[in-house]
């Protein structure tokens, strides 16, 4: 694994990885040291699609130089709670994800339910997460014109990732269905449903 450390104003580090898997095993590795109270105290942790951010950190040169030393192991599964949310598959872009996978609209349904997600990253909205775990030939372009309302609750594809609109707001991924689960809910304890690490597992609503 590839580290570079970059210091990022008076507390913080950006640690830059070579891909996706290398981020997700970084950031698990982290958050295992962390939960072991063998990681010198971080204020917060931030993963991205190549970038982890640590903030808050008491001593930026004295940490960096440890996390250029670290041996990462690969990501493995592990036995924590699995977040499930029943779908409705019957999204707007369902007949044309069918088409690009080669195979019939129940199939969408049935490949995406049958999948293992994990929650790389949060972004563009509060309660968004990034979800890998699609084979990479299941991959989707996004839409050439994006919508200007997508209805909350939508699941939807775009490139190796899965998401739920947590919110009605624009956006351009292909909508495959839709769920009732709420995404997130500040009066929650965790107000994001999918956070970092969280492993989701889509079911088909009434199956």
């Amino acid at each position: 694994m590839s580290t570079r450390v970059l210091r990022v104003g008076l507390d913080a580090l950006l640690v830059e990885l070579d891909d996706a898997d290398e981020t997700a095993a970084f950031h698990a590795e982290l958050q295992r040291r962390r939960a072991a109270s063998v990681l010198p105290p971080v204020a917060e942790v931030v993963p991205a699609e190549r970038t982890v951010l640590l903030d808050g950190v008491a001593d930026p040169d004295a940490l960096a130089a440890e996390l250029t030393g670290w041996c990462v192991p690969p990501l493995r599964a592990t036995t924590d709670e699995t977040v499930t949310v029943p779908v409705r598959y019957d999204g707007a872009d369902l007949a044309e994800v069918a088409a690009l996978w080669g195979v019939a609209e129940d199939e969408v349904a049935r490949i995406h339910s049958a999948t293992e997600f994990r929650v790389a990253f949060s972004g563009f909205a509060p309660g968004f997460g990034y979800l890998t775990g699609l084979p990479e030939r299941y991959r989707v372009p996004r839409r050439a014109v994006p919508r200007p309302a997508v209805p909350a609750g939508s699941i939807a594809l775009a490139g190796p990732y899965t998401g739920a609109y947590p919110r009605s707001s624009p956006g351009g991924w292909q909508l495959i269905g839709h769920t009732d689960t709420v995404l997130w809910d500040p009066s929650r304890e965790r107000a994001a449903l999918f956070s970092p690490g969280t492993r989701v597992r889509f079911v088909i609503e009434g199956a």
